[in-house]
């Protein structure tokens, strides 16, 4: 299988120079990331936005090794925040935030990141729109979900990431399907050891439609995020079984990813949120999106070949 491969590229410093060096990769990386500032990606949502569709908004770098590093990771989401205030689309787009990228790794990581996420969390509710925390290692996710916690006795609109692939994730879905919470489930992107994870395609499908079912029969929000067709209808199966409407629960996919299907969705009455990443430390987010899906890979290699 070339997922895990690529993931350990992904955190490879050579393979890093050697792809971001390679004159069709910028050609590629748009198709992913449409902008590397606040300015270049505010047309990207602006259109969405006027297609029907929804977004969630994620400033990529994960990176961090000092904590003036975090707090421009901050500082970024907090501008994200005056533009979206300038432009009125508060209740059209969220923010979705990596802790990393707040300082979970550094020394007392965790109060780090829990200092540094929650104005960016502040200032989302004041004009009306949430974050949600992305799943990240399966090492990461006990911090995560102590802030994730903490964030909510405040902020209860606060959402967080759930990975199929996981074996804990079952467990972590029935205490999460309470009223008021919204919970993404994704199948996972970050190579992980059989020891904690399912290994194969067919195991995380099977694991991914028994936790949303827990998620559709509980009494939250749940957040669809995948792009495979089946697993889409069988989404909507679930929610029509649990007699949820169309406006409690949603899709998510990636920006470039099934555009037209965004928009079909979004046609006949779903919310559709569109996952758009912006910013110049995209190395990661893009090695990962070659990973999940072998046609991303295959788009990427035939660019590299008919423009070599």
């Amino acid at each position: 299988m070339l997922g895990p491969v690529i993931l350990a590229a992904s955190r490879s410093d050579r393979m890093r120079r050697l792809i971001s060096a390679a004159p069709v990769t910028k050609q590629v990386v748009d198709r992913f990331i449409p902008g590397e500032t606040v300015d270049e990606i505010v047309p990207i949502i602006q259109d969405l936005s006027d297609r029907g569709l929804e977004l969630t908004m994620d400033v990529v770098g994960e990176d961090i090794t000092r904590p003036e590093q975090a707090a421009a990771a901050r500082d970024a989401y907090l501008a994200l925040v005056d533009r979206l205030k300038e432009l009125e689309l508060g209740t059209r787009a969220e923010m979705s935030v990596k802790l990393s990228m707040f300082g979970q790794a550094l020394e007392r990581g965790h109060e780090l990141a829990l200092a540094n996420v929650r104005p960016v969390v502040e200032a989302a509710a004041a004009i009306g729109t949430t974050v949600t925390l992305d799943a990240e290692d399966h090492t990461t996710l006990d911090s995560m979900f102590a802030i994730h916690e903490e964030l909510r006795k405040d902020f209860p609109q606060t959402g967080c990431v759930i990975q199929a692939y996981l074996f804990r994730t079952e467990a972590d879905a029935r205490r999460l399907a309470e009223s008021g919470s919204r919970v993404r489930l994704v199948k996972g992107a970050y190579k992980e050891p059989a020891e904690v994870a399912y290994q194969q395609k067919h195991e995380i499908d099977k694991a991914y439609v028994r936790i949303l079912k827990i998620l559709m029969e509980g009494a939250g929000y749940p957040m669809i995020g995948s792009h495979d067709p089946r697993l889409i209808s069988i989404a909507q199966e679930l929610a029509r079984t649990a007699g949820r409407k169309l406006d409690e629960y949603e899709f998510q996919m990636l920006y470039g990813i099934r555009s037209d299907e965004h928009l079909r969705l979004a046609a006949e009455g779903h919310r559709m949120r569109v996952y758009t990443a912006y910013g110049t430390d995209w190395y990661g987010y893009f090695m990962r999106r070659l990973a999940e899906k072998p046609a991303n890979l295959r788009f990427f290699a035939r660019s590299m070949i008919s423009k070599g």
